[in-house]
């Protein structure tokens, strides 16, 4: 009789949040790699980190190799029979190797966009990650199907490929290739992937870097929300002329592509603009009749409802990310997500498409992208351009407050040495007045009058001579 080997183990707990991320920057590894490596987007990775979500089933395996906290477990005994004989084959040379490892093509799931699809018109990584401070070392443990890279190598050229065993195993599991389709889509050129920055470039080179990868698409991001090509420029060139005026907190910030997209956004869909004249002459819609009707239907939503349903089913952000990057509370970003995909099933009956709230609709996401990659919109000018009018921009406005602060205090020092310290009435002239009666009172005094009051004045004030005064 043999006894059974001891079923699969529970999971090891995985580190908190915090710790995640260190382990994740002690290794020299982006969310980008991470991402790549477990097959997920950036912004699955960050939730992870951040304690918003968890990793489950191969996920959480893989990402606990990456990281470094899963424990090496020892393979199961063989099971022994009564008499003290191994039931278990022997195993072939080169097959226990194959057995350990996983595949070394990572499939990405349907968590992450393709890098081929149009929401690469639509970028959501940070551009410039913050630098990491621990030492380069190898990136992944030996098991892990990413190569080992080290921290300065981070984003010089595109990203390795992950090298492929020299022939099938046949005891290895089998990675599922993801159904694509069979003509690519259409991609913007210079926004596949996040640039990473090496420890040595300057603040104009990473912004620069940022700049490069992230301008054409915002440019189009915010020529969806406002059918207006030169109010789409104008709003991307103002995001990064205030990203270069803070620029340490856009490079310490961990997105800092969306930091530059929320403030994008927030000038594009400003109401102020309707007060200006260009404002009252729309664009013409596009050509299409398919792009022209989903651009007048983009362009009917609210304001909020057409923002969270471009970060949404455009750019493919998560509904935690997109709540957080509109301002408002998860079931609020919901709800306005639902009444939008309403509206827009409701005017265009072939988009409509079941499925969850919280997932992503894939038929809106290929739409969405070929309107933005097929319009003609303006190119934003060049990074140095417009750090160049940032600066202007600044001195403008510091010699304008300088200005108004010499005025106000010039002004405050000659009203005090020009203003009056005591109020005087002022003496107005006599002016004759009439239609009074005349005045009453006791009548003039005669000269006898006045020779007995003269004589009571030279008197004693006591005795009989006050009472019976002898008149001269």
């Amino acid at each position: 009789m043999t006894r059974s080997p001891a079923g699969p183990a529970a999971a090891a707990p995985l580190p908190s949040p915090v710790e995640r991320r260190r382990l994740r920057e002690a290794r020299a590894l982006s969310e980008e790699q991470v991402a790549a490596a477990v097959g997920v987007t950036p912004a699955t990775v960050r939730a992870w980190e951040t304690g918003r979500a968890s990793p489950r089933g191969r996920r959480r395996k893989v990402y606990a190799r990456l990281i470094g906290c899963a424990e090496e477990r020892p393979a199961p005994p063989p099971s022994v029979e009564a008499n003290g004989s191994s039931t278990m084959s022997p195993t072939e040379p080169g097959t226990g190797a194959a057995e350990g490892a996983p595949t070394a093509s990572v499939t990405p799931e349907a968590d992450g966009p393709s890098p081929d699809s149009p929401s690469a018109a639509l970028p959501t990584k940070p551009a410039v990650p913050a630098k990491s401070a621990v030492p380069a070392k190898s990136a992944v443990p030996a098991k892990s199907a990413v190569p080992a890279k080290s921290a300065a190598s981070a984003g010089e050229g595109p990203r390795p490929e992950v090298p492929a065993p020299d022939g099938p195993s046949p005891d290895a599991p089998k990675a599922s290739a993801p159904d694509t389709p069979d003509t690519p889509d259409p991609q913007v050129p210079g926004s596949a992937e996040s640039p990473q920055r090496p420890g040595g470039l300057t603040a104009e080179e990473a912004f620069d870097a940022l700049y490069a990868w992230a301008a054409p698409g915002l440019t189009r991001q915010a020529y969806l929300l406002t059918g207006r090509r030169r109010l789409a420029r104008e709003a991307v060139e103002h995001a990064f002329r205030i990203a270069w005026q803070r620029w340490p907190e856009v490079a310490r910030d961990r997105d800092p592509a969306g930091w530059v997209r929320a403030a994008a956004y927030e000038y594009a869909m400003s109401p102020w603009h309707r007060l200006r004249r260009t404002h009252r002459h729309p664009d013409a819609l596009p050509e299409d009749p398919a792009r022209r009707a989903l651009l007048d239907t983009l362009l009917t939503l609210p304001p909020s409802s057409r923002r969270t349903l471009l970060l949404h089913d455009g750019v493919g952000l998560g509904l935690p990310e997109t709540a957080a990057e509109t301002e408002a509370s998860t079931p609020a970003a919901a709800n306005r997500l639902i009444n939008a995909r309403a509206a827009v099933a409701e005017r265009l009956p072939e988009l409509a498409e079941p499925g969850e709230t919280g997932g992503r609709s894939e038929v809106l996401h290929q739409r969405l992208g070929s309107l933005a990659l097929g319009e003609d919109v303006p190119e934003p000018p060049s990074a140095p351009a417009v750090r160049a009018g940032g600066e202007r921009v600044a001195r403008l406005w510091t010699r304008a407050a300088i200005g108004f602060a010499v005025l106000l205090v010039g002004t405050t020092a000659f009203t005090l040495q020009t203003a009056p310290t005591q109020y005087e009435q002022p003496l107005y002239p006599a002016e004759r007045v009439g239609g009074v009666p005349p005045r009453g009172g006791p009548e003039k005094l005669t000269p006898q009058d006045l020779k007995l009051q003269k004589a009571l004045r030279g008197e004693l004030a006591h005795g009989p001579e006050r009472l019976v005064p002898e008149i001269p």
